[in-house]
């Protein structure tokens, strides 16, 4: 092993590797354990070891060495046994109360309402296509809807900047309750301006488990960071892979999808506005603020697809 594979091992080690039942293991998910297969493996031989076992035929060798990771760390004593999302390095040390049963754990119960839902999308590689910003790492819809990896296989939904700067300030937004199922493509959030609604297609099919509480109270900050604080919904997915196919995804095809609805917009707005100024060559915040409201729901529906 390099020094630099055995410095990501450190970094990013499978939390089967961190409970010493395997000995290397990098974890390549973000600790996105659902729908790994490494994880589903050893969850099967585990579970095969414990029923041999019980019935009084005990697997030998170093297959029957593989315990469920929660039993190995069961070993340890109370105080020094670790809560799951330290394991998946989401904060600091701090000791399992519930003896890894996640499901009715009070301080997991918060995580999920509390720090993953606030935790927002803090890009790294930023890229500005004709002065609109598009982070790495996410898919964009053709309506202008965005998509990001969370945490335990969800993701998070927002519009993107280019959509948000140019409807401008919204007046109220609709968001769907939880629990309700999104239909990628189908219309999903609709947001009202001066009279006039516009409608949101959802970008993955999947069940909202989370909405955005301050874009609900203030739809007006939208477009002031919508790839953070101005995210939307929180979504289980549940055709993920299939999905995310069909949605734009890299430096390029973003950016020749981005410059293409640019000039998209140029063609409908300028019937209505003569030729766009803008500073240096961009367009200008809110354009279709300046619209009257029959061609803003229209040009609307034509920017967002619906």
């Amino acid at each position: 092993m390099t020094h630099d594979q055995h410095q990501q091992n450190m970094d990013h080690p499978c939390i089967w590797m961190q409970a010493g039942v395997v000995k290397t293991k990098t974890c390549k998910r973000d600790y996105h354990c659902t729908g790994c297969r490494f994880d589903r493996v050893l969850r099967r031989l585990a579970r095969e070891n414990r029923e041999q076992a019980a019935a009084g035929h005990p697997v030998a060798g170093r297959r029957g060495r593989i315990i469920y990771w929660a039993f190995k760390l069961r070993e340890l004593p109370p105080h020094r046994r670790p809560c799951l999302h330290y394991l998946k390095r989401r904060i600091t040390f701090r000791p399992c109360t519930n003896d890894y049963v996640c499901h009715n754990c009070d301080f997991d119960q918060y995580f999920q309402d509390q720090f993953l839902v606030h935790t927002i999308l803090r890009p790294i590689d930023l890229q500005t296509i004709e002065g609109f910003r598009v982070p790495q790492g996410i898919y964009i819809h053709p309506g202008h809807t965005w998509v990001a990896m969370a945490s335990d296989g969800q993701v998070r939904i927002g519009l993107n900047d280019f959509a948000a700067r140019m409807l401008g300030p919204m007046d109220h937004i609709d968001l769907p309750l939880l629990g309700k199922p999104l239909k990628q493509d189908q219309k999903g959030i609709t947001m009202h301006r001066q009279g006039v609604a516009a409608d949101l297609l959802a970008p993955v099919s999947g069940v909202v488990t989370a909405f955005n509480p301050r874009v609900a109270k203030h739809p007006e900050s939208l477009a002031d960071d919508p790839y953070g604080d101005g995210w939307m919904l929180m979504v289980q997915p549940t055709h993920l892979r299939q999905e995310l196919s069909r949605l734009k995804m890299g430096e390029d095809e973003v950016a020749d999808f981005i410059k293409h609805e640019i000039t998209g917009l140029h063609q409908a707005v300028e019937p209505h506005l003569g030729p766009l100024a803008a500073d240096g060559g961009q367009l200008a915040d809110d354009i279709l603020g300046c619209l009257p409201p029959s061609a803003w729901k229209t040009i609307t529906r034509q920017i967002l697809k619906s």
